[in-house]
């Protein structure tokens, strides 16, 4: 029975999973979790990443009581990078992708290149928080850039410091807007534009590739035995794709957390003008397969919003929050759900109260009918999506796959039922984490393939099924929706 330990690191916090392959079932168990809370310093939000590391150790260190550990995997969310210097030294945390210093720098880089060409190179969604904007911000600061001899992003930065080697792992490097999607390598004519050097960006390797074993350092300083290190895929999303328990080829899904990453899985990118105007990204995942998904802003507004009535001194659980808005009236107001004011954290209660004055509707006072018009809105945006997928690839789809931590929230599954006239596969809700474990055990030899993995997991995760009701107030209440969101 094999075990391996899947780091999987999100926005607000991370875990280390101990995953075991037994009867064709993989079964899973958290043995630790900590906080992932970036720290604002002089202006600069930044990922606090060497206690990151640090707990990640701690996750080792829990795992020997787990018996023998042949492997781990890391996967994060995308974008974010460190940067080493010629020996090998961080020169500073990597900044989170809500700072501000990216702030105009789509409109910079369409001086440098036609934003047109840039979507045709990459693929990529055009959203600021991307890696190239991120370097683009960069290039007036000098003295950071020629100090620099690598870029890391955050999956392949935690697997550098396990291992000391410095490689880009596919589905990751897709996420940067500097990936020629179609050659699948790193873009010469899309870094050139962006004033960094092309010997800043390390060598793509496959998903799933067995990159080394933990540093000598590491099982000395920890007293484990070595354990082997695989770059799954990096990008959580790709991981949590594997995990979904289609079985059909073409199938929608959602990976549903703080942000919802909404797509069909293709063989190859899909890049034309009716993409470019949706703003499409082609995302690279295991198996050389293409994500073409569109990242939707999320759970995110739920989160934000309940950390602000903490602050208020009114400490919500979810579950509380999913009742009161149960109990709440239908279909009242809504919102675009990613309008950039909602982008950064404070006040979101209230900038959703704005919205809706502006919009001229009726105005969310309590917290349940805040939550209400989120998880509508949310759903709604859903059925954009949905429909924007099948115009772009000229197909029909049966069902929708909803994976993620999101899937706890039942009242979202049952109204995105609803919203997109679709019976929604609920499930995994530990789907990363699910793929992850089964791409480390695919590159052991333990696993056949993707398809076997999939239907590995379908057998070992609890998964539920939401029908569509009540559709003609669903169905006028999203024609409310469009005429208020434009």
């Amino acid at each position: 029975m094999k075990k391996v330990i899947a780091f999987d690191l999100g926005a607000s916090s991370g875990r280390a999973m101990v995953g075991e392959l037994s009867d064709n079932r993989i079964t899973i168990r958290e043995i630790h979790r900590f906080l992932n809370e970036p720290v604002l310093i002089r202006g600069t939000l930044y990922w606090d990443v060497l206690r990151l590391f640090h707990e990640m150790k701690q996750g080792l260190v829990k795992a020997k009581a787990e018996g023998e550990i042949t492997s781990l995997g890391v996967d994060t969310w995308g974008v974010d990078f460190g940067l080493l210097d010629g020996k090998g030294r961080l020169l500073e945390n990597p900044v989170h992708y809500r700072d501000l210093r990216t702030k105009g720098m789509l409109k910079a880089a369409g001086e440098r290149i036609s934003l047109e060409e840039l979507y045709h190179i990459t693929g990529n969604q055009l959203m600021e928080i991307n890696t190239a904007f991120q370097l683009l911000s960069l290039v007036s600061d000098k003295d950071t850039l020629d100090r620099a001899d690598t870029l890391l992003l955050m999956p392949d930065l935690f697997n550098y410091l396990f291992t000391g080697k410095r490689y880009a792992e596919y589905s990751i490097a897709s996420t940067t807007q500097l990936l020629d999607a179609k050659e699948r390598k790193w873009s010469e004519k899309v870094i050139k534009a962006m004033g960094i050097s092309e010997t800043l960006l390390p060598e793509i390797i496959p998903s799933g590739t067995i990159i080394g074993s933990i540093t000598d350092e590491i099982k000395d300083e920890l007293n484990v035995a070595s354990i082997n290190v695989t770059a799954v895929a990096g990008h959580d999303t790709q991981s949590a794709l594997v995990a979904v328990p289609a079985r059909e080829k073409d199938f929608l899904f959602i990976s549903c957390g703080t942000w919802s990453l909404m797509g069909t899985e293709l063989d190859s990118p899909l890049i034309d003008e009716k993409s470019a105007g949706y703003n499409f990204t082609n995302e690279g995942g295991f198996g050389g397969k293409i994500s073409y998904l569109k990242n939707l802003t999320g759970l995110w507004l739920v989160q934000e919003s309940r950390r602000w009535w903490e602050k208020e001194g009114n400490s919500y659980s979810f579950s509380e929050l999913e009742k009161m808005a149960e109990s709440t009236e239908a279909f009242q107001s809504f919102i675009d759900t990613d309008s950039e004011e909602f982008a950064l954290p404070g006040n979101l209660p209230e900038r959703i109260r704005e919205y809706c004055r502006k919009t001229g509707q009726k105005v969310p006072e309590t917290p349940g009918e805040i939550v209400r018009c989120i998880n509508e809105s949310l759903s709604f945006r859903y059925r954009t999506v949905m429909e924007e997928i099948a115009d772009c690839t000229g197909l029909t789809y049966d069902r929708l796959y909803m994976v993620g931590g999101g899937i706890n929230s039942k009242l979202l599954c049952r109204m995105t039922a609803c919203a997109c006239k679709k019976e929604v596969v609920a499930g995994p809700s530990e789907a990363t984490v699910y793929g992850n474990i089964a791409l480390q055990l695919i590159a052991a030899g333990d696993i056949e393939n993707l398809t076997a993995a999939r239907s590995i997991i379908g057998q070992s995760a609890e998964i539920s099924i939401y029908q569509p009701m009540e559709q003609e107030s669903w169905e006028a209440a999203y024609q409310r929706y469009k005429a208020v969101t434009g």
